[in-house]
């Protein structure tokens, strides 16, 4: 069942809220659940027509000028992507775990706004990119510490503005980028990185393990804003429908998931998950609220 973007139909809400009414839910997120809040996505309706590659993580360990180039244009997108702020999806979400009616979160997203909203019981599956690690020491610093490094020894680059780009960078010239000084790690001089996981480089195993128990505790299972089209979400939906349970997809445009949907609703996460969360608390309560 699919409601179109422009016009989200009462049934297809009543469709999730049967479906999902009966249980606790496990959910999986994607950008699409913060595009709304102002951050652009990889593969969503207006990104797709144009293409961007992001850094690899190969490219990171080994090339100093790609750090270099990482570093430039995340220090100008910093700023921008730490002041977004949660959206009512991101609410929406916060509410039903707070009413006792999910088994858990589990996000694809890197920019907390899950935790800003309110949500606790999450698991970020490629980490966050308001941490930063050493390659060489495994040390873990704020990201706003690492920014002031960055602002002494870069006078001026506060001043730069550029397009916003997916995962909290920007688009810069390459003449400016070279003239950009990278900062080590502040124990021991090693190479920094977002404590996230980059394009080519694996989700740790205790991640996964903790989003399949999710995904095993819940009664169906709810997409929001994905397309599913990295394995390491989709592996999610494989196991929810391996269990024999429910699926729901809310994003706008197709997912990889939508052949083994039992609802699919084709809307913005912030129109449909506030309805969502209404329902389920005017309902019998099931599961134990939190207080």
């Amino acid at each position: 069942m699919t409601a179109a973007p422009s016009a989200l139909r009462s049934e297809s809400v009543n469709a999730l809220i049967d479906l999902l009414g009966g249980g606790r839910i496990a959910v999986l997120t994607g950008a699409g659940c913060s595009t709304e809040s102002g951050i652009p996505d990889y593969r969503g309706p207006e990104t797709r027509r144009r293409a961007r590659n992001p850094i690899r993580f190969s490219e990171f360990v080994k090339s100093p000028e790609g750090r270099q180039r990482y570093w430039a244009r995340a220090f100008v997108g910093w700023e921008r992507f730490r002041g977004k702020a949660p959206n009512p999806a991101h609410h929406a979400l916060a509410s039903m775990e707070r009413d006792g009616r999910l088994a858990g979160l589990i996000t694809q997203n890197v920019d907390r706004l899950h935790h800003a909203a309110g949500s606790s019981d999450v698991v970020e599956l490629h980490g966050a990119l308001a941490d930063v690690r050493c390659l060489e020491c495994g040390l873990i610093e704020p990201r706003d510490d690492l920014q002031a490094r960055l602002d002494a020894m870069n006078p001026g680059w506060r001043a730069h503005r550029a397009e916003m780009a997916p995962d909290g960078d920007a688009e810069l010239p390459l003449e400016l980028v070279a003239r950009f000084t990278v900062a080590g790690c502040g124990a021991c001089g090693g190479a920094l990185k977002p404590d996230v996981v980059f394009f080519g480089e694996g989700v740790p195993r205790e991640r996964v393990e903790r989003a399949y128990g999710i995904v095993d505790a819940a009664d169906a299972l709810l997409v929001v804003g994905s397309s599913l089209a990295v394995f390491s979400g989709y592996r999610f939906v494989k196991r929810a429908h391996a269990n024999g349970q429910p699926i729901a997809i809310v994003n706008l445009g197709e997912s990889r998931g939508d052949s083994v949907a039992t609802v699919r609703v084709s809307a913005r996460a912030g129109d449909v998950l506030p309805r969502l969360a209404e329902a389920l608390r005017a309902a019998a309560p099931r599961g134990t609220a939190r207080p």
